[in-house]
C-alpha cells in the first residue's frame, strides 16, 4: 500500500472501553502514514464512546459482538450478521485490519466470516497459525502477554507499512470542554483538593479481578494520612460496584468521597486527570488514567498484565502490582482464552498485601514528581 494511496481501511476491534483505548496507537499510525485514506472502525456500541472526538479515523460502525458470543446466540442473531455483511460490502472497504487474537474455534469462525464477508481484498491480522486460510497478510501472534495488546496492534498495521509518529506511543482520549465542566462541578460539590481515586470494582467482564474491598479501605486511609490525599471512590455503573464503593467510602470514614458514575469515558478522563493518583483493579479506569497522564497503580490477579497493563509499560508512573504464581495469569494465557471466572480461592489476589500496593503508590507519585525512589 503506497503512502499516498487513496484507500478505504476498516479496523475491527469489537470490544469495550479499555480495548478501544489500547487500539488508539494503531489508529494514529494508520492516520499518520496514510493521511488520504478513509479509515473506519468497526466496534461495539459501548466501545464506540471511547473514540469520540479523535481525528485518527473518519467513521465508526457499530455491531453487537456480544450477541454472537455463543453458537446458540449466533443462530438467533443471524439476520443481524447478514445485515452487517451487506453494510460492509456497500462500504467498499479495500483493506480490513483485524485486531483480535484467534483463540476458540467458534471465535475463529466468527472473525473469518466477518473478514471474508466484508468484501475487502486485503485482510490483515494477528496469526498464530489459525488464520492463514482467511487472512491475506499477518503479523506473528506469539501469545497473550508476549507483546502488550497496543504493541500487537502496531505490529498488525506495520504489515501495511504504517508506523506511529512517536517512538513512545500513548493511548488517546479526547476530553471536550463539557467533559471538563462535568468533572469541575463534581470536584466543587465534593470540596476536593488533592485526591486519590480508588476503583474497587472491575467492570462487567470479570468480577474475579477484584482485590478485597477492605484492602482498598486500608490503602485509602494510608494515602490520606501519609500524603493528605482525599480518598475518592469510583462507584461505577453496575449496582453491585456501587454497593462496594459505598461500603469502601463508609469504612474509610468521613474524609472519603464518593464519585458518581461518569456520563462517558471522556468525563471520567476529565475527573481522573484532576487526581494525583489512581489505585484500581484491572479495568477500563486503568487505561483512562494512562491516556490522561495520571499516575496509576493497577492491581492484577487472574488477568494478564503483560497484555493489558497500563501503557506504555515502561512509564514509571504506571505501576503494576501482582503476585506471580504458577497458575497466573488464568485469563488470556498463551494462545487460549482462559477462565475469566478465575479459581474459587482467588489466591493471587488473596495473598497480595496492602504494603505492596502502597509501595507501588509511592513509586508512582515519586515518578510523577520526577524523583526515583526504587525499581518498579
Amino acid at each position: 500500500m503506497h503512502r499516498s494511496a487513496q484507500s478505504r481501511i476498516l479496523v475491527v476491534r469489537l470490544a469495550s472501553l479499555g480495548d478501544l483505548l489500547i487500539t488508539t496507537p494503531a489508529l494514529r499510525a494508520l492516520r499518520t502514514t496514510f493521511p488520504a485514506a478513509h479509515i473506519g472502525v468497526l466496534t461495539t456500541p459501548a466501545g464506540a464512546a471511547a473514540l469520540r472526538g479523535l481525528d485518527s479515523f473518519d467513521e465508526v460502525l457499530t455491531f453487537d459482538k456480544f450477541a454472537f458470543d455463543r453458537p446458540a446466540d449466533a443462530l438467533r442473531s443471524l439476520p443481524a450478521a447478514l445485515g452487517l455483511a451487506a453494510e460492509l460490502r456497500a462500504g467498499r472497504w479495500q483493506t480490513l485490519v483485524l485486531l483480535h487474537h484467534l483463540t476458540t474455534p467458534f471465535g475463529i469462525a466468527k472473525y473469518a466470516a466477518l473478514s471474508l464477508g466484508s468484501g475487502a481484498r486485503r485482510r490483515v491480522g494477528l496469526d498464530n497459525g489459525r488464520g492463514r486460510w482467511f487472512l491475506t497478510d499477518s503479523a506473528v501472534d506469539r501469545g497473550f502477554g508476549v507483546r502488550h495488546e497496543a504493541d500487537y496492534g502496531l505490529d498488525v498495521v506495520a504489515v501495511l507499512g504504517a508506523h506511529h509518529p512517536s517512538d513512545s506511543p500513548r493511548l488517546e482520549l479526547c476530553i471536550a470542554p463539557d467533559d471538563d465542566g462535568w468533572a469541575a462541578a463534581r470536584w466543587a460539590e465534593q470540596q476536593l483538593g488533592e485526591a486519590v481515586l480508588l476503583v474497587p470494582g472491575s467492570g462487567a467482564f470479570s468480577r474475579a479481578r477484584r482485590w478485597a474491598a477492605e484492602r482498598f479501605v486500608e490503602v485509602g486511609r494510608a494515602l490520606l494520612e501519609g500524603h493528605g490525599l482525599t480518598p475518592l471512590i469510583l462507584s461505577g455503573l453496575d449496582p453491585d460496584e456501587q454497593s462496594v464503593a459505598r461500603q469502601v467510602a463508609a469504612d474509610i470514614g468521613p474524609a472519603a468521597r464518593l464519585a458518581p458514575p461518569a456520563p462517558g469515558p471522556q468525563a471520567l478522563g476529565a475527573l481522573i486527570r484532576r487526581c494525583r493518583l489512581v489505585v484500581a483493579n484491572d479495568s477500563g479506569s486503568v487505561h483512562v488514567a494512562s491516556a490522561v497522564g495520571t499516575p496509576v497503580v493497577a492491581v492484577y490477579g487472574p488477568s494478564n498484565d503483560a497484555a493489558w497493563g497500563p501503557y506504555p509499560t515502561r512509564d514509571p508512573r504506571h505501576q503494576v502490582v501482582r503476585e506471580t504464581l504458577a497458575c497466573t495469569p488464568c485469563i488470556h494465557r498463551g494462545h487460549s482464552f482462559g477462565t475469566p471466572q478465575g479459581c474459587p480461592a482467588r489466591t493471587c489476589l488473596a495473598i497480595l498485601e496492602v504494603p505492596t500496593v502502597l509501595a507501588a503508590a509511592e513509586r508512582a507519585l515519586a515518578a510523577s514528581a520526577g524523583v526515583v525512589i526504587g525499581a518498579a
